[in-house]
């Protein structure tokens, strides 16, 4: 009986260090838009499904603060042994269709690499994101 509770008590644990790594991606991100140059940031956070989310929550041109809100990507996993957000769709403002998305957490979790790309990820973009401690004050 001791054993089956150590067991049970060690895989929970287990679990709850998998939860933790994988919530790591969550947070403020600032980057700057491949095409436009300009800057934004996003907010990515835990769906209701488990999945991971990203929505504009901050942008540089007024101009386009309606964009503000829009959620740009969606069903994010975390697969623990690539160490990498996988699964992801991305519809960017302003371009038509979906692309795939894959991100990688480096610099101890200060930088994100979001690779978006169509069929496969030799034919696609690579952003760097940076994260921020809050949401900028929009003007």
């Amino acid at each position: 009986m001791k054993r089956l509770i150590t067991v049970v008590f060690l895989t929970a644990l287990t679990v709850v260090g998998f939860a933790q790594k994988a919530d790591d991606i969550c947070g403020i991100f600032h980057s700057n838009d491949p095409f436009s140059k300009e800057g934004s940031q996003c907010e990515i956070y835990r769906a209701a499904d488990g999945t991971y989310e990203a929505k504009v929550v901050w942008v540089e041109n007024p101009k386009k603060k309606d964009q503000i809100g829009l959620v740009f990507m969606k069903g994010l996993t975390y697969n623990s042994h690539e160490n990498e957000y996988q699964n992801g769709k991305i519809q960017y403002p302003g371009k038509k269709g979906t692309y795939k998305a894959y991100i990688r957490i480096v610099d101890g979790g200060k930088t994100l690499k979001m690779r978006g790309y169509l069929g496969v990820s030799l034919f696609g973009m690579t952003v760097e994101w940076t994260r921020e401690s809050k949401v900028r004050e929009q003007r």
